[in-house]
C-alpha cells in the first residue's frame, strides 16, 4: 500500500486501529424513512444533523455527495470522510442488478472534496451467469484502478441476493446466504481489485440461529460459529460488517457472537442500527424532536457499540 493511501487509511481508524465508521449514505431507503413528502433538503438536513449529534465517537463517517457534502463539513474534528461513489438503488426490471457510478463525480473529483476513502456498492449474485458477474468484476476492477492511481483507500460493499428470490431474510434465501457471501469475498478480496477494506454481511441471517432468533433456527450456535470462522479465515484483506438495518441491541449481539467464533473482522460501517428512531422521530415530529433522539438515544447506541468493538474487533495491520 502506497504511503498516501497508507495515511488515508489510518485517518479512517481510532486509536486502536479499528474502524468505528457511522453510514449515512442511504438516499433511496432514507427517503422511504422521512417519509413521502420527503424532498431533498429533508434528506441533506437529516444527514447534516446526524454528523452534527453522532460523529463525536465514530472514527469516520460515510456519505453520499449527492445530499451529504454539508453533513461532511459538520462532522466533528479528526473523524475521516468516506464517500459513495454509486448510483443508489437498482433497476427493479433488471435481474442483473448491474452497478453504475453518479455521472457528474469522479474518484478525483470525491478526494478533492476531502474524501480518505471511497465506497462503491454492488449486489452480487456468485449464481448469476458468468457473463453478467465478469462484467461486475471488470466494473470493480476499473473503480480500485482509479481509487490506487488517486491514492485513496477503496472501501467496496458487497450486498448478496438471489435473483429467483426476492425476499432476502427468507429461510429459503437464508440457507444459501453463507455460501454467496463467502464466495463473494474469496473473489473480490483477489489484489486485482485493489481493495483495501471489503464492506460484508454477517454470514448468517441471525434470525434463523438458535438462541438469537424468534425464527426456526437453521443453525445451530455452533454450526453459526464455524460459518463465522469460515469467513474470517478466507478473509485476504481487513473487512468489517454492515448492520443492514438490524436493531442497534442484535448487531452487537452479534459481533460478541463473531469474536467468541474466532473471526477476526477489523470493525463496522454502521448506519440504521444507530440512527433509525432520529428518522422515524424526523418524520413524525421534526428535526427539533430529531435532535433530541440523536442526541440521547443514538449517542448511547454510538457509545455502546465502541464499547463491544473495544472487546471484539482486531485492529487492522498498519506499518507504522
Amino acid at each position: 500500500m502506497r504511503i498516501n493511501k497508507l495515511e488515508k487509511l489510518k485517518r479512517l481508524t481510532d486509536e486502536n486501529g479499528i474502524i468505528a465508521a457511522l453510514a449515512v449514505d442511504q438516499r433511496g431507503a432514507l427517503r422511504k424513512l422521512l417519509g413521502e413528502k420527503a424532498d431533498d433538503q429533508a434528506l441533506a438536513d437529516f444527514k447534516k444533523l446526524t454528523a452534527e449529534e453522532l460523529t463525536a465517537d465514530v472514527s469516520a463517517i460515510l456519505l453520499d455527495p449527492e445530499y451529504g457534502l454539508s453533513a461532511a463539513e459538520a462532522r466533528k474534528e479528526g473523524v475521516g470522510l468516506i464517500l459513495a461513489y454509486e448510483k443508489t438503488g437498482y433497476d427493479a426490471a433488471d435481474q442483473r442488478r448491474l452497478p453504475d457510478l453518479l455521472p457528474q463525480f469522479s474518484v478525483k473529483i470525491l478526494k478533492e472534496l476531502g474524501a480518505d476513502g471511497i465506497k462503491l456498492l454492488i449486489y452480487y449474485d456468485v449464481d448469476q451467469p458468468e457473463e453478467v458477474n465478469l462484467a461486475k468484476q471488470a466494473f470493480v476492477e476499473r473503480v480500485g484502478s482509479e481509487c490506487a492511481a488517486e491514492d485513496v483507500a477503496f472501501f467496496l460493499e458487497i450486498l448478496t441476493f438471489d435473483e429467483k428470490i426476492l425476499d432476502t431474510g427468507s429461510p429459503a434465501y437464508s440457507k444459501m446466504k453463507p455460501r454467496k457471501v463467502l464466495e463473494a469475498m474469496r473473489i473480490f478480496g483477489h489484489p486485482d481489485y485493489r481493495v483495501d477494506v471489503l464492506k460484508v454481511e454477517v454470514p448468517v441471517n441471525m434470525a434463523y440461529v438458535e438462541g438469537f432468533g424468534a425464527e426456526e433456527a437453521l443453525w445451530s450456535r455452533q454450526e453459526a460459529a464455524e460459518i463465522f470462522k469460515k469467513q474470517s479465515d478466507l478473509a485476504e484483506v481487513p473487512y468489517i460488517f454492515l448492520s443492514a438495518g438490524v436493531s442497534a441491541e442484535l448487531f452487537q449481539q452479534t459481533l460478541v457472537f463473531a469474536k467468541e467464533a474466532g473471526a477476526e473482522f477489523h470493525g463496522v460501517l454502521c448506519g440504521r442500527a444507530n440512527w433509525r428512531g432520529g428518522a422515524e422521530a424526523f418524520r413524525t415530529n421534526g428535526i427539533d424532536n430529531a435532535r433530541t433522539w440523536l442526541a440521547a438515544e443514538g449517542r448511547e447506541n454510538i457509545q455502546a457499540l465502541d464499547l463491544v468493538l473495544k472487546q471484539t474487533a482486531t485492529a487492522i495491520d498498519l506499518p507504522q
